[in-house]
């Protein structure tokens, strides 16, 4: 990288790190817990930094027939239904590409006899560990739905299009489906991801 962008600070004199200095929990739930960190600044002062620690999840690029294999549910954080790709969180020590597999079959009763890495990337740095692993599927062949019993959703297969509407109309709002479309749009251009 460049020392400085156009009006930025020069390059720090000191290493760009923030120990720890003190760590509280003051959440712990199913799926997240959540931390203040104390935090030793480069410049020698200190602050605090809110920390959402989560175990990182999985999501599926599916095509079936040149159509995306997409789910339809309602989303509390945002109070909305929401389109999305099959997603889902991964266990303790499971490997992402077995879960890839998992919540693929699970949420839209698919199993893929071919999948593969596609990207690894994390929802939001400013406060959470979150990382998602995202995963291209295809030679899908017909098994059954499995949701949990706390999972209500619907499935089908969009074209490009009904994806670009969607997500000019909100539908699909969040960033690895977003993602996920524009590879997909990517991969029909040059037949790469």
């Amino acid at each position: 990288m460049s020392d400085n962008c156009q009006g930025g600070r020069p390059a720090a004199p000191f290493p760009m790190n923030e120990p720890t200095l003190e760590t509280k929990q003051i959440f712990q739930g199913r799926v997240i817990s959540v931390q203040v960190d104390t935090v030793r600044l480069p410049n020698g002062g200190t602050s605090t930094r809110e920390i959402v620690r989560h175990p990182g999840a999985v999501a599926v690029l599916a095509l079936l027939e040149g159509r995306l294999l997409v789910v339809e549910q309602y989303r509390k954080p945002l109070e909305r239904m929401q389109v999305e790709i099959p997603a889902g969180k991964l266990e303790p020590g499971e490997d992402p590409q077995e879960a890839a597999l998992r919540e693929l079959e699970e949420e839209t009763g698919y199993k893929a006899r071919s999948i593969r890495h596609l990207r690894s990337f994390s929802t939001s740095p400013g406060f959470a560990e979150e990382v998602i692993h995202l995963y291209a599927a295809d030679d899908l062949e017909p098994t059954e739905v499995h949701l949990d019993e706390d999972e209500f959703l619907t499935c089908e297969a969009i074209t490009l299009e009904q994806a670009e509407r969607f997500m000019e109309e909100g539908k699909i709002f969040d960033a690895k489906t977003v993602l996920a479309v524009y590879m997909w749009k990517q991969f029909v251009r040059t037949g790469q991801f």
